[in-house]
Protein backbone atom coordinates (compact mmCIF):
# COMPACT_ATOMS: atom_id res chain seq x y z
CA UNK A 1 0.00 0.00 0.00
CA UNK A 2 1.12 3.27 -1.03
CA UNK A 3 -0.15 6.87 0.38
CA UNK A 4 0.48 9.17 -2.39
CA UNK A 5 0.24 12.88 -1.32
CA UNK A 6 -2.31 12.64 0.23
CA UNK A 7 -4.48 15.49 1.71
CA UNK A 8 -6.81 15.67 4.28
CA UNK A 9 -9.71 17.70 5.53
CA UNK A 10 -12.28 17.53 8.01
CA UNK A 11 -14.99 20.23 8.17
CA UNK A 12 -13.49 22.40 5.61
CA UNK A 13 -9.73 22.02 7.67
CA UNK A 14 -6.81 20.74 6.16
CA UNK A 15 -5.45 17.82 9.00
CA UNK A 16 -2.41 16.36 6.95
CA UNK A 17 -1.11 17.66 3.97
CA UNK A 18 1.12 16.12 1.12
CA UNK A 19 1.64 12.73 2.73
CA UNK A 20 3.85 10.42 1.27
CA UNK A 21 4.05 6.86 2.88
CA UNK A 22 4.74 3.80 1.20
CA UNK A 23 4.43 0.53 3.78
CA UNK A 24 5.03 -2.79 2.04
CA UNK A 25 3.67 -6.37 1.86
CA UNK A 26 4.38 -8.01 5.68
CA UNK A 27 5.69 -4.79 7.76
CA UNK A 28 4.46 -3.81 10.77
CA UNK A 29 4.14 -0.04 11.52
CA UNK A 30 2.90 2.14 14.47
CA UNK A 31 1.43 4.95 13.75
CA UNK A 32 1.44 7.77 16.54
CA UNK A 33 -0.16 11.09 16.36
CA UNK A 34 -1.68 13.58 18.85
CA UNK A 35 -5.20 13.89 17.58
CA UNK A 36 -7.56 10.94 18.06
CA UNK A 37 -10.05 11.93 16.12
CA UNK A 38 -7.62 12.86 13.05
CA UNK A 39 -5.86 9.29 13.30
CA UNK A 40 -9.55 7.91 12.94
CA UNK A 41 -10.20 10.22 9.99
CA UNK A 42 -7.06 8.96 8.04
CA UNK A 43 -7.90 5.00 8.99
CA UNK A 44 -11.11 5.98 7.70
CA UNK A 45 -9.39 6.76 3.83
CA UNK A 46 -7.58 3.96 3.99
CA UNK A 47 -10.72 1.86 3.67
CA UNK A 48 -12.72 3.72 1.43
CA UNK A 49 -14.94 5.43 3.70
CA UNK A 50 -13.72 9.16 3.86
CA UNK A 51 -12.56 10.21 0.29
CA UNK A 52 -9.05 12.03 0.56
CA UNK A 53 -9.24 15.82 -0.42
CA UNK A 54 -6.37 15.33 -3.16
CA UNK A 55 -4.78 12.32 -4.48
CA UNK A 56 -5.23 8.51 -3.12
CA UNK A 57 -4.10 5.08 -2.25
CA UNK A 58 -2.16 3.15 -4.59
CA UNK A 59 -3.23 -0.30 -4.04
CA UNK A 60 -0.46 -3.10 -4.44
CA UNK A 61 -1.42 -3.90 -8.08
CA UNK A 62 -0.66 -0.26 -8.86
CA UNK A 63 -4.17 0.69 -9.14
CA UNK A 64 -5.37 3.88 -7.79
CA UNK A 65 -8.26 3.26 -4.81
CA UNK A 66 -10.67 6.10 -5.62
CA UNK A 67 -9.80 6.85 -9.12
CA UNK A 68 -10.33 3.72 -10.18
CA UNK A 69 -13.18 2.81 -7.86
CA UNK A 70 -15.41 0.43 -8.98
CA UNK A 71 -18.43 -2.07 -7.15
CA UNK A 72 -15.40 -5.01 -8.24
CA UNK A 73 -12.73 -3.63 -6.86
CA UNK A 74 -14.51 -2.11 -3.72
CA UNK A 75 -15.46 -6.01 -2.64
CA UNK A 76 -11.76 -7.11 -3.65
CA UNK A 77 -10.27 -4.37 -1.77
CA UNK A 78 -12.87 -4.82 1.30
CA UNK A 79 -11.55 -8.45 1.39
CA UNK A 80 -7.66 -7.62 1.69
CA UNK A 81 -7.67 -4.91 4.65
CA UNK A 82 -9.71 -5.07 7.83
CA UNK A 83 -9.55 -2.33 10.45
CA UNK A 84 -10.36 -3.38 14.05
CA UNK A 85 -11.68 0.09 15.80
CA UNK A 86 -11.53 1.42 19.24
CA UNK A 87 -15.18 0.30 19.87
CA UNK A 88 -14.89 -2.86 18.31
CA UNK A 89 -18.26 -2.31 16.91
CA UNK A 90 -19.39 -6.07 17.85
CA UNK A 91 -23.07 -6.55 17.39
CA UNK A 92 -24.55 -7.12 21.17
CA UNK A 93 -27.31 -8.61 20.13
CA UNK A 94 -26.00 -11.50 18.37
CA UNK A 95 -23.57 -14.19 19.56
CA UNK A 96 -19.94 -14.45 19.02
CA UNK A 97 -20.03 -16.93 16.24
CA UNK A 98 -22.52 -14.70 14.17
CA UNK A 99 -20.75 -11.62 14.44
CA UNK A 100 -17.49 -13.38 12.86
CA UNK A 101 -19.58 -14.63 10.33
CA UNK A 102 -21.17 -11.55 9.52
CA UNK A 103 -17.59 -10.30 8.47
CA UNK A 104 -17.90 -12.59 5.44
CA UNK A 105 -21.98 -12.38 5.06
CA UNK A 106 -20.70 -8.75 3.78
CA UNK A 107 -18.37 -9.89 1.63
CA UNK A 108 -20.78 -12.49 -0.48
CA UNK A 109 -18.80 -15.71 0.73
CA UNK A 110 -20.97 -18.56 0.58
CA UNK A 111 -22.81 -20.20 3.29
CA UNK A 112 -20.83 -23.33 3.18
CA UNK A 113 -17.14 -21.37 3.60
CA UNK A 114 -18.08 -19.26 6.25
CA UNK A 115 -19.33 -22.38 8.12
CA UNK A 116 -15.41 -23.33 7.65
CA UNK A 117 -13.53 -20.44 8.19
CA UNK A 118 -15.30 -19.21 10.95
CA UNK A 119 -14.02 -21.74 13.59
CA UNK A 120 -10.85 -21.53 12.51
CA UNK A 121 -10.71 -17.92 13.03
CA UNK A 122 -11.99 -18.30 16.49
CA UNK A 123 -9.53 -21.16 17.02
CA UNK A 124 -6.77 -19.29 15.70
CA UNK A 125 -7.53 -16.35 18.81
CA UNK A 126 -8.39 -19.12 21.46
CA UNK A 127 -12.09 -17.98 21.64
CA UNK A 128 -13.83 -20.92 19.81
CA UNK A 129 -14.89 -22.10 23.23
CA UNK A 130 -16.86 -18.75 23.48
CA UNK A 131 -18.65 -18.97 19.87
CA UNK A 132 -22.21 -19.76 21.34
CA UNK A 133 -21.94 -16.89 23.82
CA UNK A 134 -23.47 -13.07 23.39
CA UNK A 135 -21.01 -10.00 23.05
CA UNK A 136 -22.76 -8.79 26.22
CA UNK A 137 -20.85 -12.15 28.13
CA UNK A 138 -17.61 -11.84 26.82
CA UNK A 139 -14.83 -9.69 28.98
CA UNK A 140 -12.99 -6.89 27.73
CA UNK A 141 -10.22 -9.19 26.19
CA UNK A 142 -12.76 -11.85 25.04
CA UNK A 143 -14.02 -9.24 22.91
CA UNK A 144 -10.55 -8.11 21.62
CA UNK A 145 -10.14 -11.71 20.55
CA UNK A 146 -13.31 -11.66 18.91
CA UNK A 147 -12.69 -8.20 16.81
CA UNK A 148 -9.43 -9.96 15.81
CA UNK A 149 -10.83 -13.57 14.81
CA UNK A 150 -13.30 -11.18 12.45
CA UNK A 151 -10.95 -9.21 11.19
CA UNK A 152 -8.94 -12.39 10.59
CA UNK A 153 -12.06 -14.60 8.88
CA UNK A 154 -11.69 -13.06 5.18
CA UNK A 155 -7.91 -13.44 5.32
CA UNK A 156 -7.23 -10.35 4.42
CA UNK A 157 -3.43 -9.42 3.63
CA UNK A 158 -3.24 -6.03 5.48
CA UNK A 159 -5.03 -5.30 9.00
CA UNK A 160 -5.04 -2.01 11.12
CA UNK A 161 -6.15 -1.76 14.86
CA UNK A 162 -6.86 1.71 15.79
CA UNK A 163 -5.68 1.80 19.43
CA UNK A 164 -5.72 -2.14 20.29
CA UNK A 165 -4.63 -1.67 24.05
CA UNK A 166 -6.39 1.32 25.56
CA UNK A 167 -8.32 -0.26 28.20
CA UNK A 168 -6.15 -2.99 28.86
CA UNK A 169 -4.02 -4.28 31.39
CA UNK A 170 0.00 -4.39 30.73
CA UNK A 171 -0.11 -8.34 30.66
CA UNK A 172 -3.64 -8.01 28.31
CA UNK A 173 -1.82 -5.80 26.25
CA UNK A 174 1.53 -7.77 25.44
CA UNK A 175 -0.80 -11.18 25.32
CA UNK A 176 -2.74 -9.00 22.41
CA UNK A 177 0.14 -7.97 20.77
CA UNK A 178 1.96 -11.28 20.93
CA UNK A 179 -0.97 -12.40 18.72
CA UNK A 180 -0.50 -9.46 15.97
CA UNK A 181 3.64 -10.57 15.58
CA UNK A 182 2.62 -14.18 14.90
CA UNK A 183 0.28 -12.89 12.52
CA UNK A 184 2.96 -10.27 11.10
CA UNK A 185 5.50 -14.13 10.61
CA UNK A 186 1.85 -15.07 8.90
CA UNK A 187 2.53 -12.73 6.24
CA UNK A 188 0.28 -10.15 7.02
CA UNK A 189 0.63 -6.26 6.91
CA UNK A 190 -0.16 -4.99 10.34
CA UNK A 191 -0.34 -1.10 10.89
CA UNK A 192 -1.38 -0.21 14.76
CA UNK A 193 -2.36 3.52 15.37
CA UNK A 194 -1.71 4.26 18.89
CA UNK A 195 -1.05 6.59 21.91
CA UNK A 196 0.29 3.29 23.83
CA UNK A 197 4.37 4.19 24.01
CA UNK A 198 5.21 1.46 26.27
CA UNK A 199 3.91 -1.16 23.13
CA UNK A 200 5.60 1.29 20.62
CA UNK A 201 9.02 1.40 22.62
CA UNK A 202 8.83 -2.19 23.70
CA UNK A 203 8.65 -3.68 20.13
CA UNK A 204 11.28 -1.47 17.97
CA UNK A 205 8.80 -2.16 15.08
CA UNK A 206 8.65 1.26 12.23
CA UNK A 207 7.48 4.18 13.76
CA UNK A 208 5.46 6.59 11.60
CA UNK A 209 4.93 10.27 13.86
CA UNK A 210 2.47 12.61 12.17
CA UNK A 211 2.95 16.17 13.67
CA UNK A 212 1.88 19.51 12.68
CA UNK A 213 -0.26 18.35 9.71
CA UNK A 214 2.39 16.24 8.11
CA UNK A 215 4.81 13.23 8.17
CA UNK A 216 7.26 14.36 11.13
CA UNK A 217 9.19 11.14 11.07
CA UNK A 218 9.83 7.60 9.62
CA UNK A 219 12.13 5.43 11.54
CA UNK A 220 13.00 2.02 11.54
CA UNK A 221 13.00 0.27 14.88
CA UNK A 222 11.49 3.58 16.56
CA UNK A 223 10.55 4.47 19.50
CA UNK A 224 7.39 7.03 21.03
CA UNK A 225 8.45 10.34 20.61
CA UNK A 226 5.49 12.45 21.24
CA UNK A 227 6.15 13.57 24.89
Amino acid sequence: MKIDNLTLSFDNKVILRKLNIDIASWEFVFVIWYSWEWKTTLIRSLIWDKKPTIWDIVLNNGWFLYKNLSEKLLLSYRRDIWVIYQDYKLLESKKVYENVAFAMEVCWYSDKFIKKKVPEALRHVWILVKKDKFVHELSGWEKQRVSIARALVNDPSIIIWDEPTWNLDPTTSNDIMKIFEDLNKEWKTVIIATHDKNIVNGMKKRVLTLKNKELFSDVEGGSYNLD
